[in-house]
């Protein structure tokens, strides 16, 4: 088969990351693939929301299963093979540990023996993640920090990080890990807590609620705005050679400063609404981390473009803008509307 043009897939394009990423390379001009997992409701709000749906080929995948890999791959024939498929949610892992030890870690040694057995020529990226750190209070984390993960699914990523190099060392692959701090965008799942956050202002704001229930709100974060970090992961894979590099801001505010933040330009005060709430502490917390980007700076050159304060303003306008148009009878690719009550959902963290 010739191929007029490069190739690239996307495990969990259906996710924020995916979405932006897919958007990135069709801008670039690649032909892009993106895998979803068979689910009863397939879930593509964010590529309408991009506008970018039709515009990619989209395939079924289950990292638990070899041989869904397999035809993914063998269909779409990558140059580039971007893994961003998990069970991506910390508090989740707790609930569900197997699985998430499963798909984020051992989904990942599937897809490795996949990758060496039938294109070992591709340039694979995997999503690593800043929460293998841990509570590591040294500073500022780089690829030299040690990882201690405190969680299921930091656990699992630390598993899929690992073997990446030992396959990359082993068997000459081209595998690039990156590992990314938090990174946000009104594409954000509600279950993550800025958009969490966005998401109950804008309804504050226009009188549709009237409060936020938080848990640990003194944990902190590097929090980056996530079509910055796309493209931090599209120039790892153009790098000469693969690397393990992280991807941060060199920032960090706690969760209470993003409320505020939230709220001021809203023109709220969010001591007039925030409930702290036992329910959504974790049973094992990384309170603070902050990334060091010196070597995507120097290797890659990349570095940050959207300053904290502008990413916050950034949702609150997007989830403002959203409810202003429900309440007006408009209809969008949205997932506010579809979210579960938090009041009626268990947690058996």
């Amino acid at each position: 088969m010739v191929k007029s043009k490069k190739r690239a897939l996307i495990t969990g394009i259906t996710g924020q990351d995916g979405a932006y990423l897919a958007k990135l390379l069709l801008d670039k001009d690649y032909e892009v693939f993106g895998t979803y997992r068979r689910i009863s409701t397939p879930n593509f709000w964010r590529l309408q929301y991009l506008g970018i749906k039709e515009k990619i080929t989209i395939l079924p995948l289950e990292l638990s299963d070899s041989s869904s890999i397999i035809t993914a791959i063998e269909t779409s024939q990558p140059d580039e093979l971007y893994n961003l498929a998990a069970q991506s949610f910390v508090g989740a892992s707790f609930e569900n540990p197997i699985y998430t030890t499963d798909v984020s870690g051992l989904g990942v040694v599937r897809l490795l023996e996949v990758v060496r057995h039938h294109c070992p020529q591709v340039r694979l990226y995997q999503a690593s993640t800043s929460e293998m750190y841990g509570d590591n209070r040294s500073g500022l984390l780089s690829e030299e920090t040690s990882f201690i993960p405190s969680s299921p699914y930091a656990g699992a990523k630390l598993l899929a990080h690992n073997s990446v190099k030992i396959y990359r060392e082993s068997y000459n692959l081209f595998l690039s890990n990156g590992i990314l701090f938090n990174h946000e965008s009104p594409l954000r799942g509600l279950e993550f807590v800025t958009r969490k956050i966005t998401n109950e202002v804008a309804k504050i704001k226009l009188g549709l609620s009237k409060s936020i229930s938080l848990g640990n709100i003194n944990s902190s974060r590097d929090w980056g705005y996530a079509p910055d970090y796309v493209e931090a992961m599209w120039r790892i894979l153009q790098h000469s050679e693969p690397l393990d590099i992280v991807v941060a801001t060199n920032t960090n505010y706690t969760v209470e400063n993003f409320l505020d933040a939230a709220c001021k330009h809203a023109g709220l005060d969010y001591k007039d609404f925030l409930k702290v709430n036992k329910k959504f502490l974790r049973p094992l917390d990384v309170n603070y981390l902050r990334g060091d980007n010196s070597k995507a700076k120097d290797v890659l050159g990349w570095e940050p473009q959207v300053t904290f304060d502008n990413l916050v303003k950034i949702m609150v306008d997007s989830d403002i803008a959203r409810w202003k148009a429900y309440k007006e009878g408009k209809h969008m690719p949205w997932d506010a509307l579809h979210y579960p009550s938090e009041n009626n959902m268990i947690s058996f963290k």
